[in-house]
C-alpha cells in the first residue's frame, strides 16, 4: 500500500469530521477554508470559501447534503457539501466555536466563546429542509459558564446537550419542551336556542435550558478538558483533558465509567466502533519543549483497552503536538491531527497495527508488535513499527 500525505492547508489544523458513510473526511483549519478529501485516497475534492477567520469546527448531515462550520469570524454557515454553495450564515457576537447536528439534521447546536461582557452560549438553531425558508433565529439560547465551551453535542434522542470546556466542568442541559400549565377555562355561552358550555385547554410550554447534571471535584477532571467524542450508539462519551487523563461517561446519567491515565495533555480522543480500543493523542505544547528529541514532547497516540483501562500499544515518531482523532464510522482507518499543516491517517482491519508509511498505518490481522516499552509482554495487542508493502 503506497504512503499517503494529507497536505492541503496552509495553516495549523483544528478539526477532523467523518460523513456517515465514512468515504469523505471534512478538516478544518486556521486558514479559514473548511476542506473535503476522499477519505480512501486522500484526494483532495475541493474546499469551502467564505470565512474570515479560523474555522473551529464542522458537522455534516447523515446524508452528506449539507455540512455547517463554526469560525472566529463570529459566523457559523451551513453549506452545500457537493457544489460548496454557502446556503446560510447564522451571526453571532462572539467566535462560533463548535457546531453538532442532532439526530435528523432539523436542529443544530452551536456554541459561542465568552467575549468581553457576554458570557459563553449555547445557540440551538432550526436547520430548515429548504435552504430558502432558513433563518437566524435561535430556539433557545443556554447562558454557559464563563469560561470557553470546547465542545457540545447533542445527548440521547435530542433531549440533552452536552457541554464540556475550560472550568474543567462536564454539563448536561435539558432541552426538552416542558408542559409548564394544563388550564382549563370554562365559558357559558347563552344562545337564543341552548346554552352551550365550551372548554379550552390551553397548553403553555416552557422551553427550557435547564443545567440538570454536572460532574464534581472528585470524578471530575481537574483542568481543562479540550475534547469529547459519543460512541457510535450514543449511550456513552469519552472526554479529554490538560489534567493527562480521559475519562468514559454515562450520557445520560453522566456516571463515571472508566478512566484512562496518560503521561502527557491529552489534546484528542477516539473510540473504535469496531473493536473495544480507545486512542488518546496529545503532547506539551511545541515551545514547551526543550530539546530537538520528539520524545520530550511525548508526541504519540496511545492505544487503550477500553474495558481494562490499560495501554496496549502506542505509535512514535510524531514531530509536535497531537490535537485531535477520528476513526471512520467502519472503524477500519483512524486519522491524526497535528498543529502542523498535515494529517496522518492510519488503515485498520482487524486488530494488528502494520506501519506503512510515515503518514499512512494500517490495521490488520490478530497480533501488534510493540512500539514503546511500557506495553505488557503478556498482551495479545502488540504494535508494529516496520513498514508495509
Amino acid at each position: 500500500m503506497r504512503p499517503i500525505l494529507m497536505k492541503g492547508h496552509e495553516r495549523p489544523l483544528t478539526f477532523l469530521k467523518y460523513n456517515r458513510d465514512g468515504d469523505l473526511l471534512f478538516s478544518c483549519a486556521k486558514d479559514h477554508n473548511p476542506t473535503v478529501w476522499f477519505a480512501d485516497n486522500g484526494e483532495r475534492l475541493g474546499t469551502y470559501r467564505g470565512h474570515n477567520g479560523a474555522v473551529w469546527c464542522c458537522d455534516v448531515t447523515r446524508d452528506s447534503g449539507r455540512l455547517i462550520t463554526g469560525s472566529a469570524d463570529q459566523t457559523a454557515k451551513l453549506w452545500n457539501v457537493q457544489t460548496g454553495q454557502q446556503l446560510f450564515t447564522f451571526n453571532f457576537d462572539s467566535p462560533a466555536k463548535s457546531v453538532d447536528f442532532s439526530v435528523g439534521d432539523k436542529l443544530a447546536v452551536i456554541t459561542t466563546d465568552p467575549f468581553m461582557e457576554l458570557s459563553s452560549a449555547i445557540h440551538i438553531k432550526r436547520i430548515a429542509k429548504d435552504p430558502a425558508d432558513q433563518t437566524g433565529e435561535s430556539v433557545r439560547v443556554i447562558k454557559g459558564p464563563q469560561g470557553r465551551i470546547n465542545r457540545a453535542v447533542w445527548g440521547p434522542l435530542n433531549q440533552t446537550i452536552i457541554s464540556g470546556g475550560e472550568d474543567s466542568i462536564l454539563r448536561i442541559w435539558d432541552t426538552e419542551a416542558f408542559l409548564l400549565s394544563y388550564i382549563f377555562i370554562y365559558v357559558a355561552t347563552l344562545t337564543i336556542i341552548s346554552s352551550t358550555t365550551i372548554i379550552s385547554f390551553y397548553f403553555t410550554y416552557l422551553q427550557t435550558g435547564k443545567l440538570l447534571k454536572e460532574t464534581d471535584k472528585e470524578s471530575g477532571h481537574k483542568k481543562t478538558i479540550t475534547s469529547l467524542v459519543k460512541s457510535a450508539d450514543g449511550s456513552h462519551f469519552l472526554t479529554g483533558s490538560l489534567d493527562k487523563s480521559a475519562k468514559l461517561w454515562d450520557s445520560r446519567t453522566l456516571t463515571l465509567i472508566k478512566t484512562y491515565v496518560t503521561g502527557s495533555p491529552v489534546n484528542g480522543v477516539a473510540m473504535s466502533p469496531l473493536l473495544d480500543h480507545v486512542v488518546l493523542g496529545g503532547g506539551q505544547e511545541a515551545s514547551a519543549v526543550t530539546t530537538t528529541d520528539h520524545r520530550a514532547g511525548k508526541f504519540e497516540a496511545k492505544f487503550y483497552d477500553k474495558i481494562l483501562q490499560e495501554e496496549i500499544g502506542g505509535v512514535k515518531g510524531h514531530f509536535g503536538p497531537i490535537n485531535a482523532l477520528a476513526f471512520n464510522p467502519d472503524g477500519k482507518s483512524l486519522l491524526v491531527r497535528f498543529t502542523h499543516l498535515s494529517m496522518r491517517k492510519w488503515g485498520i482491519a482487524g486488530s494488528r497495527f502494520t506501519h506503512l508509511s510515515m503518514w499512512k498505518w494500517g490495521i490488520a490481522g490478530t497480533n501488534l508488535h510493540p512500539c514503546t516499552s511500557n506495553v505488557p509482554a503478556a498482551t495479545k495487542y502488540q504494535l508494529s513499527c516496520t513498514y508495509g508493502t
